[in-house]
């Protein structure tokens, strides 16, 4: 889904987490499945966000998540990989704020931790996503 901002800070905001998020996302997608008995592969897509999709796969059982996706949750407060909703709607989503420390600065620590749970969550989760 596309996220829907509440205000002009939350954009901001936003734009100063996706980036690092999305190389945290990357990196522990790396660590995590070198370790692990799933096979991933990475998927160009145009709609409704141009990026790439992980497509994880284990003997018959295969799954698709935007990576966005992923960063998305990484960035925002409850936000959900799968749902019912088509991923042309748009959600309202909240800015983590613990992703923030004083003054607005990234606090990577917290950024780090919350990525790896994630990643880790999705691994564990499979296929059941």
């Amino acid at each position: 889904m596309k996220p829907t901002f509440e205000n002009a800070t939350d954009w901001d905001k936003a734009e100063i987490l996706m980036q690092p998020a999305f190389i945290r996302v990357m990196d522990n997608l790396r660590k995590q499945l070198e370790t692990s008995n799933l096979k991933a592969t990475y998927e160009e897509i145009k709609e409704p966000l141009p990026g790439y999709q992980l497509i994880l796969s284990h003997e018959d059982n295969s799954v698709t998540i935007s990576i966005w996706d992923i960063c998305f949750k990484v960035c925002f407060i409850d936000y959900e990989l799968s749902s019912t909703k088509s991923s042309q709607d748009s959600i309202i989503v909240e800015i983590d704020e613990n992703l923030f420390k004083e003054g607005g600065v990234i606090h990577w620590d917290n950024l780090e931790q919350k990525t790896q749970k994630i990643i880790q969550n999705i691994i564990d989760e499979f296929p059941n996503i």
